[in-house]
């Protein structure tokens, strides 16, 4: 079954979950949105530590969220600010969303989507800890 994106379904929840964000460090909440190959819609929030170094990055809380929730792989993520513009995803996130979904997996930028393998070239992934 291949499954096409809701853009905007995928946007209004990572904004719903930028509400939800802890960030009272850096005074921005940051959202994210995924589709699972199965069809669910999951999302996630940051959430920050005193010791700043600590603090979850939205990515991870969603990627959690996959997790606990039955698991799966990521076909689509979308990730924004509290206003709703599109964000990047750091270099861990990056890594973490790979894990999760690999080269063919979606993320959602200013110039539309975009595979994984073109946000995070030549990733290292479980497949290479095979490799002798």
């Amino acid at each position: 079954m291949t499954l096409t994106p809701d853009w905007q379904l995928l946007h209004s929840t990572a904004i719903a979950a930028s509400k939800k964000a802890y960030a009272p460090y850096s005074n921005f909440p940051v959202g994210v949105a995924g589709l699972v190959n199965d069809g669910r819609i999951i999302s996630g929030c940051n959430v920050e530590n005193a010791s700043y170094g600590l603090g979850l990055c939205a990515e991870c809380s969603m990627t959690s969220e996959l997790v606990m929730s039955g698991g799966g792989r990521l076909v689509a993520v979308l990730c924004v600010d509290a206003q709703g513009d599109y964000l990047a995803p750091c270099g861990r996130c990056r890594q973490l969303l790979f894990e999760h979904g690999g080269n063919e997996l979606l993320l959602m930028t200013p110039d539309g989507p975009m595979k994984m393998s073109t946000i995070l070239p030549w990733a290292f992934g479980p497949d290479d800890l095979d490799r002798k």
